[in-house]
């Protein structure tokens, strides 16, 4: 671990973490009111979004294409309004853009896009993105930099066999400086992983694909911290963080709910999720809680 990396972890701020938290999920749910997102897919990794930007990812706002940063790729792209709000809030972007959210005069839409600052890559075929941070992480181990290469996948991403190929070629090459971060919500489009194409146990099958893992709780900012500071799990092997979510978290009438996965919301929908959010999150909206 970098000293910059190690000056976090031991700043770890969970009230402040969970106050940004808030603000990214009250842009997922905005962004649902104009035209739609995949709101369930992007409340279930907002706090990954918050502790990599946070806390892990070397990465300056101001110089997002700084050759010494760190990459991050979003291979689960439906979950970019995510990724849009915690850039929004690091300064990477205006967030008086979301207003324009699916029109044509602007650049936001319902998958990554590179004309953003801090998007690395295109993404939303499922099961491309893992590949080409394979290609990125072995690119920087070749120049004998250390920059770390982490990618988001969904765990029913996990049924596209590009994944699985670039673990076996990541494990060959000994990309430690790479990072699978999966997003375990249990659930692929409408139907919960289990049901429909299996996939534990998720462990062991990064492991005998030559790639150490750890499960984690992917909405504890603690157990974040104590596992990402823990990288590389082994000298010469790629790293997966199995983040265990639920889909919709944050707002108790969509957790875990197949049909809530994507709709475009009403203005006072909008508002009814929003009350929900601010309920949950009661801790970092009083005041006296900051100073308890």
């Amino acid at each position: 671990m970098n000293m910059q990396n190690a000056d976090k972890a031991k700043n770890l701020n969970v009230h402040e973490l969970r106050s940004f938290a808030l603000r990214v999920n009250e842009h997922i749910i905005r962004m649902a009111g104009k035209g739609g997102c995949f709101i369930g897919a992007s409340l279930s990794c907002t706090d990954l979004m918050v502790y990599l930007y946070k806390q892990f990812l070397n990465i300056d706002p101001y110089k997002p294409d700084d050759p010494n940063r760190d990459y991050f790729f979003l291979s689960k792209g439906h979950a970019v309004p995510a990724l849009y709000g915690t850039l929004a809030e690091i300064g990477m972007m205006d967030s008086a853009r979301f207003e324009n959210h699916l029109k044509t005069s602007d650049d936001i839409y319902w998958h990554p896009n590179p004309k953003i600052p801090g998007v690395e890559f295109p993404s939303g075929s499922l099961g491309h993105l893992l590949p080409v941070a394979v290609g990125v992480a072995m690119d920087i181990k070749m120049r004998g930099q250390s920059n770390k290469v982490v990618v988001e996948t969904g765990d029913g991403e996990l049924n596209e066999g590009s994944n699985w190929e670039a673990c076996l070629i990541a494990a060959a090459k000994g990309l430690d400086n790479l990072i699978i971060v999966v997003d375990r919500n249990f659930f692929q489009a409408n139907e919960q992983t289990e049901n429909l194409i299996p996939i534990e146990p998720l462990e062991e099958k990064f492991f005998s694909f030559g790639c150490p893992s750890i499960t984690l709780n992917g909405h504890d900012y603690e157990d974040m911290n104590l596992v990402f500071n823990r990288l590389p799990f082994r000298k010469g092997s790629p790293n997966v963080d199995i983040a265990e979510t639920v889909r919709g978290n944050g707002v108790p009438s969509i957790e875990a709910r197949a049909d809530r996965r994507i709709f475009n919301n009403s203005d006072e929908k909008v508002e009814q999720l929003i009350a929900e959010l601010h309920n949950e999150y009661a801790d970092v909206l009083i005041p006296e809680a900051a100073a308890i």
